[in-house]
């Protein structure tokens, strides 16, 4: 699984959905079209482009603490607290993230499972003061025992950054790391995920930009993001991976706002589970029991 924060499918807009301004190869080559809200559903080979619904029932903007709640856990976070929270958990659904995440399930059937992305000593700097304010999938991981890898596993290439190249660790955070490209990266997250029964890999930057938090244009971080799915779908097994790509709610695909949007969450779903996948996923709380039952 890779888990895109704030994608949505959104208009056919040529000046701000960054997908038709800036173009995504991703999916004007391998599916032949960019998805827009008048064209939802596109296939490719053993591939499939679909809406899932984010807003589940509850009004206003879906939020990412809720949304990827029913994401990790298969429930409807937001109905539960009474509202779309965000964007970390609602205190009140931490007890059920501790048992139902998809993370530790995978765990307790004694599977092997990996969370690939790495933290900065920043992090876990954090982590020891105290200070509980994780998304879903690091409290995911946190309450069910799984490592979360640091810089001696970026290193030996058995972790990715969130920003995919290590650039921004060396820019924001001082470090001197290699600048690995996304075609480099996409090759070492698919080695990392032929060893798991459950591998997931998290970027965060679009929604960040899609709040308008970045200096400049973000194209170039777009075409990293872009080169990075690209040679995962032209580098994977399609006769023994499974790939999910999702999105927690909208944001992204519409920079004329710079709130969340109504529109459904991006998925795709690749290889060999891909069809069984894409007619099972028609909301996020569907994710998970699809994905176990495969």
């Amino acid at each position: 699984m890779i888990f895109i924060d704030g994608v949505g499918i959104g208009k056919k807009d040529y000046q701000y959905n960054p997908f038709f301004k800036y173009g995504f190869k991703t999916f004007t080559e391998l599916f032949g079209d960019i998805p827009h809200l008048n064209k939802q559903k596109l296939n490719g080979d053993r591939a499939h482009i679909f809406p899932v619904d984010a807003r589940l029932g509850i009004g206003g903007f879906p939020q990412s603490g809720t949304g990827q709640t029913a994401i990790f856990c298969g429930m409807n976070a937001a109905k539960f607290v009474g509202k779309h929270f965000g964007p970390f958990p609602y205190s009140t659904l931490t007890p059920i993230i501790e048992k139902e995440n998809i993370l530790g399930e995978f765990k307790k059937m004694g599977e092997h499972v990996a969370f690939a992305n790495a933290y900065p000593k920043a992090f876990f700097d954090y982590l020891k003061s105290g200070r509980g304010r994780l998304t879903v999938t690091t409290l995911s991981c946190k309450l069910s025992g799984i490592r979360l890898n640091k810089l001696s596993d970026l290193k030996r290439g058995n972790a990715l950054t969130a920003e995919i190249t290590n650039e921004r660790w060396n820019s924001k955070l001082n470090y001197k790391l290699p600048v690995i490209t996304p075609q480099l990266a996409a090759k070492r997250l698919l080695r990392i995920a032929s060893k798991n029964k459950f591998t997931l890999y998290e970027y965060y930057l679009t929604d960040h930009f899609g709040h308008g938090r970045y200096d400049g244009t973000f194209e170039p971080d777009l075409k990293v993001l872009d080169e990075l799915l690209f040679t995962v779908f032209t580098n994977y097994d399609k006769e023994e991976l499974t790939i999910i790509i999702c999105s927690d709610h909208g944001n992204f695909e519409d920079i004329s706002v710079k709130t969340h949007t109504l529109n459904p969450a991006l998925t795709i779903t690749a290889g060999k589970h891909a069809k069984k996948l894409s007619d099972k996923i028609k909301d996020l709380t569907q994710i998970k029991s699809a994905i176990l039952e495969i």
